[in-house]
């Protein structure tokens, strides 16, 4: 372990044993009379609403229902898209064992829908035991660059839908070789599966749109993280990033929404969080729903190590969704 981790899980560890103290002492100072609470002590919380009550709705896609807020994959294998540090805190929490207890506990709250990511060397391994203690998730699988690892995954998993990976459509875009993806997209439909693009550019989605590609869906990246040098240049006044893809715009959710509520096919927006950067999520989560198309949902990265986001994400995507409808 590193110097600079260890003293960040020392921190944590000591942060902690600083919390159980003080709650230790409030608990001595506050006596009690006749095993009654003092009346200036804290109300005792409300007990929680069941999962069965918070069920995340769905929207119709192919010839199933999905939840609009879909499991995404990132957090679960450290692609922190923020810091490697915390990418390692990622992955030391997400064993196979905790994939799993998140993906049972999503299934409880309505989440019936994983975005998977081929990448991921223990991917396949931690589906397949979710499965085996009685889990089921419908897949929409990430593609790969070669067409022979996405038939194999395919094969294997036996996805609802896959689609091409955001950053390599991304590339083909500004390398001028979306022939490649169109052709990818071809492949993939003799496959029997639901197909899509992938994308952190809207003026993809809007050129795939515009040229009616047999596609069934898009996912889209609401910031345009994946500008080129000489477009990021422009957009910070000529200055450099320190950390290159990884700058979050304020003004790049609006122009990826609009797009996608002009495509005819359903969407899934992702990162609508910006990673972890967005301290609102009442609001980020409010602007996507308000944004996309009824048929439209939601690719979120989960990471409850300091709260149930599980539990809050889905109460809030259940009464937004339910207020709207």
């Amino acid at each position: 372990m590193s110097d600079t981790r260890r003293t960040f899980i020392n921190s944590v560890g000591a942060v902690a044993a600083g919390l159980s103290g003080a709650a230790a002492l409030s608990a001595q100072a506050s006596p009690q009379i006749g095993g009654a609470q003092q009346p200036n002590a804290p109300n005792v919380p409300n007990p929680l609403q069941p999962a069965s009550e918070i069920q995340v709705p769905k929207m119709k896609f192919g010839n199933v229902e999905v939840s609009r807020l879909v499991c995404g994959c990132n957090p679960l294998y450290g692609f922190a898209h923020f810091n490697q540090a915390l990418a390692a805190c990622m992955r030391e929490y997400y064993t196979q064992e905790k994939v799993c207890e998140i993906l049972h506990q999503c299934n409880r709250f309505g989440i019936n829908t994983l975005n998977y990511y081929p990448g991921a060397a223990r991917g396949v391994a931690d589906y397949e035991r979710f499965t085996a203690e009685g889990g089921k998730m419908h897949i929409i699988s990430q593609g790969t660059l070669t067409t022979a690892e996405s038939v194999a995954i395919v094969k294997r998993l036996k996805p609802l839908a896959i689609y091409y990976h955001g950053e390599l459509a991304d590339r083909a875009f500004q390398n001028g070789t979306m022939d490649a993806v169109k052709e990818w997209c071809k492949e993939m439909r003799g496959m029997g599966v639901m197909v899509g693009v992938g994308t952190h550019q809207p003026e993809v989605i809007a050129e795939v749109e515009s040229q009616n590609w047999d596609v069934d869906f898009y996912a889209g990246c609401v910031y345009k993280r994946t500008r080129t040098d000489e477009e990021w240049r422009k957009v910070l006044g000529g200055e450099q990033m320190e950390m290159q893809r990884e700058c979050y715009i304020q003004s790049d959710p609006p122009r990826m929404y609009k797009v996608m509520r002009a495509a005819k096919k359903p969407c899934f927006a992702f990162k609508i969080m910006g990673a972890g950067r967005v301290t609102n999520a009442e609001q980020a989560f409010r602007l996507a729903y308000e944004s996309i198309k009824p048929n439209d949902g939601v690719f979120i990265g989960l990471f409850p190590r300091a709260k149930d986001e599980v539990r809050e994400n889905c109460e809030r995507t259940h009464r937004l969704l339910a207020s709207h409808s």
